[in-house]
């Protein structure tokens, strides 16, 4: 094995040299065992450059980038670029760029008209007092049975059935012929089942449906007090003062986070990259330029994706046009990670399951069936990644974490 090491700044080196073929050479049918072999002697060359370049795995940076692997009759050649992790001198001013912004505060009208909203959706479903015709957000009660090509089918009718006006969880245009009907009137309602239905008798085709209206239930607001704050904490000691001060929090807090996320982040992170001057680890660029052409993968037509991929002009082209972006977010993800070494900004695995949780939450998502499929997926690092930059952003901006 004849290895030589090139330093190409103060941190990319490229491994160069040639592996002779009788020593990967394996009688393996299955190529399994080849395979491994091969990885076991692509393992030791760089554990040997790293040695003749005298540095240990703890200063290595991101993954090692194939550049060349060009295999002969009796030998293989490699490239390959490695890049130790660079100085970044966290003493340079920097907290100048941060942008001014103006804390949010809700108008108590505002939180007021939540709560009449809040308490309506507390209240049960009632009987109409003074009878009226459906309206969107009544609770009506139902016969219908359906009807295609003058034959009943079978799996389409139900006895008092309840269906939510505007909640859109039946067929489409179907709720919409509800809304006008009295308490005990009769009605043909005509629907077309989506082309994409998975019943395939019946995507695509008129169906009528026999209806008759046996109720309407209204959900008449419960007075806004301490009861209904009672009722949503689920706590004997709750008060209306103690809701309308959380609901303010969370408003404030919500707006907070949407001028956060759409102009002081994206300025930080500006200011941030000019503020600071140090060499870029390549390997880990080209492969975050990997990660975003797949993501443009993702959204192409087939194809464009096959004139990319068929195309080395077309796409080394595609890796160019992405090449400042992949640079400058793995600029800002080490700044971070240095400034927030620099004041003791850490994210414990608590504050990860806190924010998946909270986040399955607010997208109505099961927590464990999320958390499970960030552990799956090996995101959780990313998720802390992510939180550690949030902190330190928050930090610089004054917010309370």
């Amino acid at each position: 094995m004849k290895i030589t090491v090139k330093k190409i700044d103060d941190i990319n080196i490229i491994i160069s040299g040639t592996i002779q073929s009788t020593t990967t050479e394996i009688n393996d049918d299955s190529g399994e065992l080849q395979r491994k072999a091969e990885t076991k002697v692509l393992e030791s060359f760089i554990e040997a450059g790293m040695k003749e370049a005298c540095v240990t795995e703890n200063e290595i940076l991101g993954q090692p980038n194939f550049k060349k692997y060009e295999k002969s009759d009796d030998s293989i050649y490699l490239e390959v670029e490695i890049a130790t992790k660079p100085t970044i001198n966290t003493d340079v001013e920097y907290m100048d760029i941060v942008p001014p912004y103006t804390q949010a505060n809700i108008d108590l009208k505002v939180i007021d008209e939540k709560l009449l909203r809040m308490a309506k959706k507390q209240a049960p479903f009632t009987a109409l007092k003074t009878p009226r015709t459906v309206q969107i957000g009544d609770l009506v009660s139902i016969d219908f049975e359906g009807f295609m090509n003058n034959k009943a089918l079978a799996s389409a009718n139900e006895k008092e059935y309840k269906l939510l006006i505007g909640s859109k969880s039946f067929l489409e245009g179907f709720e919409e012929q509800i809304i006008g009907m009295s308490a005990g009137e009769e009605k043909v309602v005509k629907i077309i089942f989506p082309k994409e239905y998975k019943t395939k008798a019946l995507a695509g085709q008129e169906t009528r449906f026999e209806v008759k209206l046996h109720e309407i239930q209204e959900q008449v607001a419960i007075e806004v007090n301490d009861a209904l704050a009672q009722k949503i904490f689920k706590h004997a000691d709750a008060t209306l003062e103690t809701l309308k001060g959380k609901m303010a929090e969370k408003m404030n807090s919500q707006a907070f986070s949407d001028i956060y996320n759409e102009s002081l982040k994206p300025q930080i992170i500006k200011g941030l990259l000019t503020k600071f001057d140090f060499t870029l680890p390549s390997n880990v660029i080209e492969q975050e330029i990997d990660a975003k052409i797949n993501e443009l993968a993702q959204t192409m037509s087939r194809e464009d994706h096959s004139l990319v991929k068929e195309n080395d002009k077309k796409f080394n082209a595609l890796r160019d046009s992405v090449r400042v972006e992949a640079s400058n977010s793995i600029k800002a993800a080490l700044i971070v990670e240095a400034l927030a070494k620099k004041e003791g900004i850490e994210i414990s695995d608590k504050e990860v399951d806190s924010a998946l949780r909270y986040e399955a939450m607010m997208r109505g998502k099961d927590a464990d069936e999320l958390l499970t499929y960030y552990k799956d997926n090996n995101l959780l690092t990313s998720a802390k990644i992510g939180l550690r930059e949030d902190k330190l952003f928050k930090s610089m901006l004054g917010v309370k974490i």
